[in-house]
């Protein structure tokens, strides 16, 4: 075990967050942390159970006394989004997360930390070992790949849960107790075309845009940091508009909600442009790093690079219809909320692109705190790549949590704050998605608050945990589960 990690306070969570590093738990592979999660209830003697939904359900009963008490839910998610830098040859299917403390954090080498939402589980999990806390009865529901499409918590089944308050865990500043947050929808635009033969007299170049920060695209969407599809795509336009060149694949971007730090394209064009191009890709570098001075400072990465000419590329029109829709796609912010003008409403995340070998797929996170503009920015999105001559789907929509500043709970748990740090805590709205509207539309009689340990740069290869906001979160939780009311 990581001493350094094993030795932070409190160790009950870091002791079970480092195990929680050693199984792999990306999206879409939880067989192995769902068994992982099963094996420890049984041995810290608690009822537990996978769900037809594949969540993780775990139910310790009240301390003798407090059988009274409303029940609790304390609900994180198991899977992490896999990001890794370019070098890093980590397999998220089979390889344990390298997390080390670096000064004032807890990181991972090379990958995300899965501290998202890793330490949000590790807390349910030393709340239900501890035989010396005192509280009513306490539910855990850990939820399966929230992180790709909320599935889990969509497929929560009516009836499975007993409690009366939910305390989400899945917030990333302490402090601040989000009672709101957006709603979200995937939307997916497809294309079938038919691939045409490259001119043997041409060349072939694979340009990059690497070294931006991404980030997660509820959280720092606002921040305007560089998407690597929409910095691809004003190069692309431009290549085919001055020098005459042609796509022949696009890869952009992996996770819907990331922002895109990094993209690949093959295009061909004559020889005799090659060395205008190779000047103008030093010229997008040098653009690029100049706009974006003040939020990229790490610098932003333009290469190209002479490959051997592919066979086959797509033809003039598709390519043409494509790079144009790309090029209008919106990207970032829509709308503030006026009545919280620090948060965003209503944005896009234009998030990964893959086209090559007949086959065009463009995906977008989009996610508002009202129906009516999510609505809105799906039907813009649409008209863009119908006009492309793409079939546009939609999937996984999830409404907003409507913010309820008269939460019982919310009272408790800012009392309690203050009783402990001797200072206010902050009321929050987040833009980005949670569950809690989605267990909410289940179980609408529950009183419902998320926070959680400081955080930053979730779904990027950045992230990391500040290791002295988890002991002050500890005690919170401990004592608020001590003092929830009768029922």
């Amino acid at each position: 075990m990581n001493n350094e990690i094993q030795n932070l306070n409190p160790q009950c969570i870091w002791k079970n967050f480092y195990a929680l590093t050693q199984v792999p738990r990306p999206s879409g592979h939880l067989e192995k942390v769902q068994q992982f999660l099963l094996d420890f209830a049984k041995t810290a003697g608690v009822e537990a159970f996978k769900d037809e939904a594949d969540n993780i359900v775990m139910r310790k009963p009240a301390s003798p006394g407090m059988e009274n008490r409303k029940g609790v839910i304390l609900q994180a998610h198991m899977d992490m989004v896999p990001q890794k830098t370019p070098e890093s040859q980590h397999d998220f299917v089979t390889d344990p997360i390298e997390a080390y403390v670096d000064g004032e954090w807890v990181r991972a080498k090379g990958t995300t930390l899965g501290a998202d939402n890793g330490l949000g589980v590790a807390a349910i999990m030393a709340v239900m070992e501890d035989k010396s806390l005192c509280h009513g009865p306490v539910e855990a529901l850990i939820t399966a790949d929230e992180e790709t499409g909320m599935f889990g918590a969509n497929a929560l089944p009516a009836g499975e849960l007993h409690g009366d308050i939910l305390m989400n865990l899945d917030s990333e500043t302490w402090g601040k107790f989000v009672i709101g947050s957006a709603g979200g929808i995937d939307v997916t635009a497809t294309l079938g075309y038919k691939e045409v033969d490259t001119d043997k007299d041409d060349v072939a170049v694979k340009v990059t845009v690497q070294g931006l920060r991404g980030g997660h695209s509820g959280l720092e969407i606002h921040e305007g940091r560089g998407n690597a599809n929409k910095l691809m795509a004003r190069i692309v336009f431009d290549a085919i508009d001055d020098i005459d060149a042609r796509l022949c694949s696009w890869h952009g971007g992996n996770m819907r909600n990331a922002i895109p730090f990094k993209a690949e394209t093959i295009l061909t064009l004559p020889k005799e442009n090659l060395d205008a191009f190779r000047q103008t890709i030093n010229d997008w570098q040098e653009l690029f790093n100049d706009e974006y001075k003040l939020i990229e400072p790490q610098g932003i990465k333009v290469t190209i690079e002479e490959i051997a000419l592919p066979a086959m590329q797509l033809p003039i029109e598709i390519q043409d219809n494509l790079v144009c829709a790309i090029h209008a796609c919106h990207d970032g912010v829509i709308r503030m909320i006026p009545s919280y003008p620090d948060v965003v409403e209503t944005s896009s995340n234009l998030a990964i692109i893959d086209i090559e070998g007949g086959d065009a797929v463009i995906k977008i996170l989009a996610r508002s705190s009202r129906e009516d503009m999510k609505d809105y920015v799906v039907d813009t999105l649409t008209s863009c790549f119908l006009m492309a001559g793409m079939k546009v789907e939609t999937a996984g929509s999830y409404g907003g949590w409507d913010p309820n500043p008269n939460s019982e709970v919310l009272h408790l748990l800012l009392k309690v704050y203050k009783d402990l740090n001797g200072e206010d805590g902050i009321i929050q709205v987040d833009h980005a998605g949670l569950e809690c509207s989605i267990i909410l539309g289940k179980y609408p009689h529950l009183d419902v608050v998320s926070f959680g340990p400081t955080m930053k740069s979730p779904h990027t290869t950045t992230e990391r945990a500040l290791w002295a906001t988890v002991e002050p979160f500890w005690a919170l939780l401990k004592k608020a589960l001590e003092e929830v009311p009768v029922k």
